[in-house]
């Protein structure tokens, strides 16, 4: 016999939510066995901030170099980056 999940409340805040799944098995609120894979295809990938030392001739070749593909520097760095990586 198909056992059936007990019903998700309703919350008034976010917070609210997130201190109840805290402290509850979402097992008993959910039948995860009719789960679905899902894809975000337009979420962002995290990020995080850096701090790079850069000589200052090198920060200005790189602004120049930004400025003529009319692209922000760091972004110009992020695409550098990635495509030596992925060599």
């Amino acid at each position: 016999m198909k056992k059936h999940p007990k019903p998700v409340p309703k919350f008034s805040s976010e917070s609210e939510e997130r201190k109840f799944w805290e402290t509850h098995d979402s097992s008993q609120y959910v039948d995860w066995s009719e789960a679905q894979p899902a894809r975000f295809p337009n979420l962002k990938p995290s990020t995080q901030a850096i701090s790079l030392r850069l000589p200052l001739s090198m920060l200005e070749r790189l602004k120049i170099e930004a400025n003529k593909r009319d692209v922000p520097y760091q972004s110009l760095i992020k695409i550098w980056l990635e495509e030596k990586l992925s060599a």
